[in-house]
């Protein structure tokens, strides 16, 4: 409805369908495999292992995008990583540790998808950035994943899984997920059409610290040091990130 009304085709420009192509498989490869690895291994690691893909979207921009890393992107990113890995370090920073992990532990296998999935991220992050700069909508973004993952789930689960009708409160709930992720991708999407790979990337990070603070302020998770650095950190970084300010213009 966004695209049509917007005067927008409904699979892109035909000069940009390789790039919505490209960025669809590589957004559903590692949204696939992230799941994989949270049933894996325990959550905390699985979402250490997420939260590289920052650095692998700042990697790869360097090479795909021709962009220039300076060396306050990179301290911005690792300040930030360093952030994360103060508030993840402890297993009840993050809850959900999967039986299978407890039993078995971590395995390798896992946490090489885990890393192929932050690597299939970043270099999505890539495509998204090329594809929304060389449109006037971003949302054209979104469709061509949307339409991909959708139909590669669909076959996964028809192959592998029984059909399981959804309670009424469930159903419900994946509705409203499934607004929020929207908007949280279109945000995504408008921000990588305004500025370089590597700030939006650090931006990234305040999730895992507002995730944080949210839960400390809801009683479910105990003030510590540990938690109270890492959230310095991450906000200082992306405090400095949108203090420098825009880049200039790249062709």
């Amino acid at each position: 409805m966004w695209l049509r009304r917007s005067g927008e085709p409904i699979f892109g420009p035909a000069n940009l369908r390789n790039l919505l192509v490209s960025r669809a498989l590589t957004g559903c490869v590692s949204l696939l495999a992230f799941i994989y690895c949270i049933q894996r291994l325990p959550m905390s690691q699985a979402m250490i292992l997420s939260f590289t893909t920052p650095l692998m979207a700042s990697v790869a921009a360097r090479f795909i995008l021709n962009e220039n890393l300076k060396i306050a992107d990179v301290a911005g990113i690792a300040f930030s990583f360093f952030g994360v890995l103060f508030l993840l370090r402890s297993p009840t920073s993050i809850q959900g540790v999967s039986v299978e992990a407890k039993t078995k532990g971590v395995h390798v296998f896992a946490v090489l998808i885990g890393l192929v999935s932050a690597l299939a991220g970043g270099v999505s992050y890539c495509y998204l950035r090329a594809a929304a700069k060389a449109s006037d909508q971003p949302v054209g973004t979104i469709f061509s994943f949307g339409l991909l993952s959708t139909a590669a789930v669909a076959i996964c689960m028809i192959i592998s899984q029984d059909f399981v009708l959804p309670s009424f409160y469930s159903f419900v709930l994946m509705i409203f997920l499934s607004i929020l992720a929207f908007f949280a991708e279109l945000f995504l999407a408008r921000g990588l059409q305004l500025e370089k790979t590597s700030k939006v990337a650090n931006i990234q990070y305040l999730e895992v610290a507002l995730y944080q603070l949210w839960g400390m302020g809801s009683l479910r998770y105990t003030l510590s040091f540990g938690k109270v650095v890492g959230c310095f950190l991450v906000f200082v970084s992306a405090c400095c990130t949108m203090y420098f300010g825009p880049e200039k213009e790249m062709e």
